[in-house]
């Protein structure tokens, strides 16, 4: 019964854990382009993160198709508590990435 309780209860904080998850969005904003962010998980790397092609979508949607990449890294994450987890709370580390671009 212990077993079934804790899958469902991991189930859960996992879906909530998803639900926290913000996608793609614009960290910065100008006229001629901008710095884009969007989370990704240490072992799939940034490149292949789900929300990399949302944060081109951006760029291209922000300059009506042409842009330039300017420099893209490791940006500053944020933690956040996850919930009670068997009596206990779990510190989460989210992991950012960030893309400046200017339009052509």
């Amino acid at each position: 019964m212990w077993k079934v309780w804790s899958r469902a209860a991991l189930a859960a904080a996992g879906l909530a854990l998803a639900g926290c998850a913000d996608g793609a969005k614009f960290l910065q904003e100008t006229d001629q382009g901008g710095v884009v962010v969007y989370p990704f998980k240490g072992e799939q790397g940034a490149m292949l993160s789900s929300f990399r092609k949302d944060a081109l979508d951006l760029m291209k949607e922000k300059c009506g198709g042409k842009y330039k990449i300017l420099r893209e890294g490791e940006a500053k994450g944020r933690a956040h508590v996850a919930g009670h987890i068997e009596g206990g709370k779990e510190m989460v580390q989210e992991r950012r990435w960030g893309i400046e671009f200017r339009c052509q």
